[in-house]
């Protein structure tokens, strides 16, 4: 295992793993291990790096060295009423546990929490990276400020590219205002009669910011003003619910009983979609447009990405045995003509193909 505890260390490793043509696996706190395809290489452990390089609450943005857990992000953010409003998971590090994940793991996976049907995905909050490219090359993109992009957005390309383009070393994130008011809702119903609701109070003017549908109850968390929010409550109707702190917290870093399952399948559909006549549906997320499934390690996969993509969405293997991962492939296989675009920005950040090879796609 190499450690990094400066720029200058990350560097140094990338440049002689290059000339080596020796693969590194680049790791934080390793929280999201179980997700992408192969682990293979060298680690390159980055947690040391770390810290808050700045942080401009009236210019709504933070910048972090990658390794700077999330927890002690979002704790400076919460001294000024402020947050990551794409709630990204911990996966053990929230509420004082474990280091959990760092921000350039965050950005690297790419993955949100149940806010992101309201605010939007990882990508649209990157402002700026610092890169090491596969050559040990420092490189940087973007800014500080949204409108600063002349050219490629680099930046946000860099969001969930799972580490296959380069070592985040630094990365700067736009935040925004908790909200001043929220309450969350509970509803008895089905789950064709959840996607129903859900589209049909996605078409209304209503505060809605995460949706959850699991085992015949359906959570609606309602977020902004105090007037909408009260406003809505009355017009919607349902049961208060008992400590939604927790069973949102429970949704973001997947305790919830949901996710309980091996292999799980992520299907991201349009939200109005009607069931994909899958066996094994756990949960609804996202006003209808994210839909978790417990699969078999023995199952017919491609029949699911199939019903995925006959409804215009695809399949992710979120959760499996590393070998099935690897097996399958924890994607959806990339059609010829965008799976050779990404070859081609692959060998422009990383030539040798040393970073992180086959955590995204087997190709590289």
């Amino acid at each position: 295992m190499l450690k990094a505890h400066s720029l200058d260390d990350i560097v140094a490793a990338v440049r002689n793993a290059n000339a080596a043509h020796a693969p590194l696996r680049i790791r934080g706190a390793g929280s999201k291990d179980f997700y992408g395809g192969l682990l293979a290489g060298e680690v390159l452990d980055v947690a040391a790096y770390r810290g808050i390089v700045a942080y401009e609450p009236t210019e709504l943005y933070i910048t972090a060295k990658c390794g700077t857990p999330l927890a002690e992000i979002e704790a400076a953010l919460a001294e000024k009423g402020q947050m990551l409003a794409f709630e990204p998971p911990h996966f053990g590090g929230a509420n004082g546990g474990s280091a959990g994940a760092t921000v350039g793991g965050c950005v690297a996976a790419g993955l949100s929490g149940p806010r992101r049907q309201q605010a939007g995905a990882v990508r649209d909050f990157v402002l700026g990276v610092k890169l090491v490219d596969g050559t040990g090359q420092m490189l940087n993109f973007g800014g500080q400020v949204m409108k600063n992009v002349a050219g490629y957005d680099v930046s946000r390309v860099i969001a969930g590219s799972l580490g296959t383009l380069g070592v985040i070393a630094e990365v700067t994130l736009k935040v925004l205002p908790k909200p001043v008011a929220e309450t969350t809702l509970v509803f008895e119903c089905d789950a064709a009669e959840a996607i129903r609701r859900l589209n049909e109070w996605g078409g209304q003017p209503l505060p809605v910011s995460a949706s959850f549908w699991h085992d015949g109850q359906l959570w609606l968390r309602l977020s902004g003003a105090r007037a909408a929010v009260e406003a809505a409550t009355g017009k919607l109707g349902g049961n208060p619910a008992v400590n939604p702190e927790n069973h949102w917290n429970s949704i973001r870093e997947q305790t919830h009983p949901a996710f309980a399952a091996s292999p799980l399948w992520r299907l991201a559909l349009p939200s109005t979609a009607p069931s994909p006549a899958l066996d094994g549906l756990r949960a609804i997320e996202w006003g209808g447009a994210l839909r978790w499934y417990a699969g078999d390690v023995d199952g017919d996969h491609a029949a699911i990405r199939v019903a995925a993509n006959r409804l215009g969405g695809h399949a992710v293997l979120y959760r499996a045995p590393e070998s099935l991962r690897c097996r399958e492939g924890a994607f959806t296989p990339l059609p010829p003509a965008l799976l050779a675009l990404h070859r081609r920005l692959k060998k422009a950040f990383d030539p040798a193909g040393i970073l992180n090879p086959g955590r995204l796609y087997a190709e590289f």
